[in-house]
């Protein structure tokens, strides 16, 4: 069993055996999902892009452009 603790902030380390078993570097977002009183962790995949529907907002630099909204 791995544990670990909760700071003042509410903050914790994921320790480092979780984070290798996940896969999980830095700006990886993480998802918890909560089911009958446990609390599971995944790797969050990353969304696709909403604008690949749309060939006329394909190019490079509209991906540029709205890549931080």
């Amino acid at each position: 069993m791995i544990t670990g603790k909760l700071t003042s902030k509410a903050q914790t380390i994921i320790p480092q055996p979780v984070r290798q078993a996940l896969h999980l570097q830095e700006g990886d977002e993480i998802l918890y999902v909560i089911e009958e009183g446990r609390v599971f962790l995944k790797k969050a995949e990353p969304e696709e892009d909403p604008f690949v529907l749309f060939a006329e907002w394909g190019s490079e630099a509209d991906r540029e452009a709205y890549a931080r909204l």
